[in-house]
C-alpha cells in the first residue's frame, strides 16, 4: 500500500471530535426546504423507495440547476420503480427518465416518458446497444447491483457520453477497501496532472477539459462534467509589491 495510502488512513482512523470546542463565529441556517426529501418522506403508500437520508441533501446540491429543462436521466436499478417517480416529480414533466434493471418484471414501469430496458449493468455490449439507440444522458445515478466491478464498467462505459454540464452518481460504496474507490481516487490523480509552468500555466488534458469535479460522501460518489471546457488552467499573478521569497 502507498505511504500515502497509509497516512490518510491513519489520521482518519485517530480522528476524534472535541465537543469542548464551539464555533467562534455561529454558521448560517441552513435552508430545510429539500422537494426530493419532502416527496420520499410523504410516500407513505404506493411504489417503494430505499435510500439512505444523507443522500437527499447530495441529490439536492448537485441537481437542483437542472431542474425544469429538457433532459434525460438514467436510474441502473429500478427495484419497486419509486425512485423512477420520485424523480419525474422533482425534475418536472420536461425531462425523460431511462430505467435499467436486470428484471424482467420491471417492464412493468414504463410509459410515454420512462423508458424501460432489461440488463446487466456489467456488460460493456449491453451498454454500447443502449447508448447506440437512445440520446446521451445529463444524469446518471448508478444505484444497480452494487458490486465493485460492476460499478468501474458502468462508469467506464457510460461516463464518456455524459453531456456536458452532466452529472453522475454512483450510490452505495460500502466498506474502507472498496476496490471502487481505489478506482475512484485515480480519477482525481489525472485532475491534478501537469504541473505550474510560470504565469502562463498548463495545457488541460482531455480528462480536465471534460471533468469538472469529483466528489465524495459517504457511500456515495459524483461526477460533474464541466460546460464551459477550458484549454489552459491559469494562475495569473495581479499587484505590484511581492515578498521576495527564493523560487517565487
Amino acid at each position: 500500500m502507498l505511504p500515502g495510502v497509509v497516512r490518510g488512513l491513519d489520521f482518519a482512523d485517530r480522528w476524534t471530535v472535541n465537543e469542548s470546542k464551539s464555533p467562534s463565529v455561529p454558521a448560517a441556517k441552513a435552508s430545510t426546504e429539500n422537494p426530493l426529501r419532502e416527496y420520499f418522506e410523504g410516500n407513505k403508500t404506493g411504489k417503494g423507495i430505499w435510500k439512505w437520508n444523507h443522500y437527499f441533501e447530495i441529490y439536492h446540491q448537485h441537481l437542483a440547476s437542472l431542474r425544469g429543462r429538457e433532459i434525460n436521466l438514467l436510474e441502473i436499478g429500478i427495484y419497486s420503480g419509486g425512485s423512477l417517480e420520485m424523480w419525474r416529480q422533482y425534475l418536472g414533466m420536461e425531462c425523460t427518465i431511462y430505467g435499467v434493471d436486470i428484471e424482467e418484471t420491471c417492464r412493468r414501469y414504463e410509459s410515454d416518458r420512462t423508458k424501460i430496458f432489461i440488463g446487466d449493468q456489467q456488460d460493456r455490449k449491453f451498454w454500447d446497444a443502449f447508448q447506440s439507440s437512445n440520446p446521451p444522458m445529463d444524469i446518471i445515478i448508478d444505484d444497480g447491483g452494487h458490486s465493485p466491478e460492476q460499478q468501474m464498467v458502468t462508469l467506464e462505459e457510460l461516463l464518456p457520453n455524459l453531456n456536458p454540464g452532466g452529472v453522475y452518481i454512483c450510490e452505495d460504496i460500502h466498506g474502507q477497501s472498496n476496490p471502487f474507490i481505489s478506482f475512484a481516487t485515480s480519477i482525481v490523480h489525472r485532475l491534478n496532472a501537469n504541473n505550474l509552468d510560470g504565469d502562463s500555466g498548463v495545457e488541460t488534458t482531455p480528462f480536465q477539459r471534460s471533468i469538472h469535479s469529483v466528489h465524495f460522501y459517504p457511500f456515495m460518489m459524483v461526477i460533474e462534467k464541466t460546460s464551459s471546457p477550458v484549454d489552459r488552467l491559469v494562475a495569473p499573478k495581479n499587484g505590484t509589491e511581492w515578498s521576495p521569497f527564493p523560487g517565487l
